[in-house]
């Protein structure tokens, strides 16, 4: 067994957190296969939080890059995800969680999941 399918089985939230801030190719194909497992999901939403309270600590916010992580996540997160992903943007009035909330919007993930009638 390699030692990326060790890290992909129990990610900490700091790993997670850590992908969501640096987003490239690499940590999207990592993190997609992580949302491809539904066991996966508290992992997922721990490291987010983890990573949105390290960016409203930050001395500097880079607003832009939060709201592309909001879209990519909405774009690219099963409809199982949808709803708590939304409730996580909603869990601050901070400006790290508005901008990702910015980006979650945009990407429509939650009207895709749930359509309305």
């Amino acid at each position: 067994m390699n030692m990326s399918a060790d890290l992909a089985a129990f990610p900490d939230r700091e790993t997670v957190a850590d992908k969501l801030a640096a987003l490239g190719e690499s940590e999207q194909a990592y993190l997609r296969l992580l949302m491809e497992n539904a066991q996966q999901d508290e992992n997922l939403l721990e490291g987010l939080h983890l990573c949105l309270n390290r960016a409203a600590g930050a001395p500097f916010l880079n607003s832009l890059k939060l709201e592309k992580l909001g879209q990519w996540l909405g774009q690219t997160a099963p409809k199982r995800l949808q709803m708590r992903l939304t409730e996580t943007a909603r869990s601050s009035q901070h400006a790290a969680y508005a901008a990702f909330r910015a980006g979650l919007t945009r990407s429509g993930g939650l009207e895709k999941a749930y359509p309305k009638a």
